[in-house]
């Protein structure tokens, strides 16, 4: 069964579109994920800190839980109408979130970023909307274009909450969230525009293979742990660098500048990524991202000057784009497409579901173990997914001797 390509100027425009997205509604990450431990940590008393990133993990855990029902949701009445109901529903949440955060409610506020990552689970979807509606050689560039929008929102984002944190008196972090708000209400009219052909009955009805058949083959385990590797990893130190920072006596502005310089480091590759895959393959820059966020680990270990952490964060951000641009488009490899939907859903469950699992560690490392700890963690999973990268290239290599 064939895929509905669209033509190249109509992929072209899906992409540009979902980038557009992306740059305005990708802020819900960079506000509720840099944030949301330093407002947990407000709302906490001292011997409950190491639950201060609880509110990260509740969105990531949102996100990964919400996967399966929003890709199977989209699989029945289309990606345009599931995108624009959950931006809308992410607009709603936002403001949810503020209310919490004015009544000065942990709890408030970690069920309100749950709900708040339930909507960005649709989201998460926008890079394989853009690879389903490509032909192949476009498949990588079209991923590349819409994470381009991510540039924007590293700017946006983290002067959205420096500039607003103290709109609302006497509610800290209430602001952002307002204003996030908004800017999901944007986002879903952009969404409107979107020329998506909505799956055919035949691609809705056809099964496909196996769903463990797909998920088993080596190139699948070797995308997804490469994913995993580089998205669990990215978070395990990104959410625990804003505090860090301030234990180490840096600036809340200090921080939040940080994590702006390290969301711009995580898209703006995209806007050579697709090319370099093309050109030098994408077990070559998967490696290369892994690499990256080893270096990233070995320069936290050497200081927390301010010059340590923005170093740091920044090759983080490199390295998780490679790394996760490349696993992407290695997934795209596997699937037929009456199979993607099942295969995108699945992916998504598993990748976040760890993520979470790392951004709830990473408070509880950082305040048992210390800064230290969070990035000696990189190296052995870094290791493990070399390993792995390594045999799989070197099986495809007999496989094509073999003939």
């Amino acid at each position: 069964m064939t895929s509905a390509h669209l033509p190249l100027p109509e992929a072209r425009r899906t992409a540009l579109l979902l980038a557009v997205a992306t740059a305005i509604g990708g802020s819900i990450g960079v506000i509720a994920i840099g944030s949301g431990g330093l407002i947990g940590a407000s709302l906490l008393p001292a011997e409950r800190q190491y639950l201060a990133t609880l509110p990260v993990t509740a969105f990531i855990l949102g996100s990964a839980l919400a996967s399966i029902p929003a890709a199977l949701l989209m699989r029945r009445v289309g990606r345009r109408a599931g995108f624009v109901g959950g931006a809308l529903m992410g607009a709603a949440c936002a403001a949810g979130v503020a209310a919490a955060i004015m009544l000065q409610s942990f709890w408030l506020l970690s069920l309100g970023n749950f709900l708040l990552g339930v909507a960005s689970a649709f989201g998460q979807q926008y890079r394989f909307a853009a690879a389903d509606a490509s032909e192949p050689a476009f498949k990588a560039k079209a991923i590349s274009w819409v994470m381009v929008g991510g540039v924007v929102t590293g700017v946006l984002g983290p002067q959205i909450v420096i500039y607003t944190r103290e709109a609302i008196s006497g509610a800290a972090f209430a602001g952002p969230f307002v204003a996030l708000s908004a800017l999901l209400l944007v986002t879903a009219a952009i969404l409107s525009l979107l020329r998506v052909p909505p799956p055919s009955p035949a691609l809705r009805q056809s099964a496909g293979r196996p769903l463990a058949a797909i998920i088993t083959q080596r190139r699948f385990v070797v995308a997804l742990v490469t994913a995993v590797a580089s998205y669990a990893l990215m978070t395990l130190v990104m959410t625990a660098s804003p505090l860090a920072m301030i234990g180490h006596n840096h600036s809340q502005s200090d921080a939040q500048l940080a994590i702006q310089w390290h969301v711009i480091a995580m898209f703006a590759p995209s806007f050579f990524t697709g090319s370099v895959i093309a050109r030098l393959g994408k077990e070559v820059v998967a490696v290369a991202g892994l690499l990256l966020i080893a270096l990233c680990a070995t320069i936290a270990l050497t200081g927390t000057e301010l010059y340590h952490f923005w170093g740091a964060l920044i090759l983080l951000g490199v390295g998780w784009n490679f790394g996760f641009v490349a696993a992407t488009s290695m997934v795209a490899e596997v699937y037929r497409p009456e199979e993607s939907f099942r295969v995108q859903a699945v992916n998504d469950f598993i990748l976040f579901g760890l993520v979470a699992l790392a951004s709830y560690s990473s408070g509880k490392i950082l305040v048992a173990d210390g800064w230290q700890t969070v990035n000696l963690v990189v190296f052995p999973v870094v290791g493990v997914c070399l390993m792995l990268i390594s045999a799989d290239a070197v099986a495809r290599r007999r496989a094509v001797a073999k003939g």
